[in-house]
């Protein structure tokens, strides 16, 4: 029987791989360009580049346009229990965290919105878009909508710099109770790839959620939203316990 012999590309990803593994590419870092990569490992640019492709559908690597290819870690992990605003989750990363408002209206509740918020026919939502960044990076686009007639005069506020979930407990004292999220991978697709600055056909996660907060002493649906995540750029967890 003939020996097995690992393609090179392959040869090219464990090698990667052991150094991330004995830190000499640390969390966070730049690894070596392609061409630097091609002399120290005696391979061509096109194994080099399937390496890397591979690496960050793997979760070992993520690229940054214009400026390389990074070690990714569990640092860019998000807790899928805790209730936390977008930016509250890049400010935990350390990172700097800005936003994108593509709109911001109040309009009347379609069906979909009467029946996830609760909402009679002449009920109106406040409809919010957003691109979040993480150190100027697109790293999610958020379509948000609350229950208007809890927050009658929020399309006020300038979402560019405040805060949602600060805006909705510290100005309008309603704390947010619970929420029901799902999660699933969906592929990116026209604009949203053109938000995040992303290809067609990259994979990204779809969270879809129903916040409920404190209203009157009563707990009431007062949001609902999808998100698009970059997943070459965070990784969620769950905590579980016995």
């Amino acid at each position: 029987m003939e020996d097995f012999r690992p393609p090179k590309y392959f040869q090219v990803k464990k090698a990667i791989v052991e150094k991330i593994d004995n830190e000499e590419f640390t969390i966070g870092e730049l690894i070596p360009s392609e061409r630097e990569l091609m002399a120290l490992l005696h391979v061509s640019r096109i194994t080099v580049r399937r390496a890397i492709e591979e690496l960050e559908q793997e979760g070992y690597l993520y690229k940054v346009q214009g400026k390389g290819t990074y070690v990714k870690g569990d640092q860019n992990s998000q807790d899928l229990i805790s209730i936390t605003s977008c930016t509250q989750d890049v400010e935990r990363l350390g990172m700097k965290p800005s936003r994108k408002v593509l709109y911001a209206r109040v309009a009347p509740a379609d069906k979909k919105r009467q029946r996830k918020l609760n909402l009679g026919d002449n009920d109106q939502v406040f409809a919010l878009s957003r691109i979040y960044y993480a150190d100027d990076e697109p790293i999610n686009y958020t379509r948000t909508y609350l229950t208007y007639k809890y927050f009658r005069g929020i399309e006020k506020y300038d979402f560019a710099k405040e805060s949602l979930y600060q805006v909705i407990e510290n100005q309008y004292g309603i704390p947010l109770s619970r929420a029901n999220r799902s999660v699933e991978a969906i592929i990116a697709r026209d604009e949203i790839a053109e938000y995040l600055h992303v290809p067609n056909g990259v994979p990204l996660l779809l969270f879809q959620c129903t916040t409920y907060g404190m209203v009157g002493g009563k707990e009431v649906p007062v949001e609902t939203f999808k998100c698009c995540y970059r997943s070459d750029r965070f990784k969620f967890y769950i905590n579980q316990v016995r």
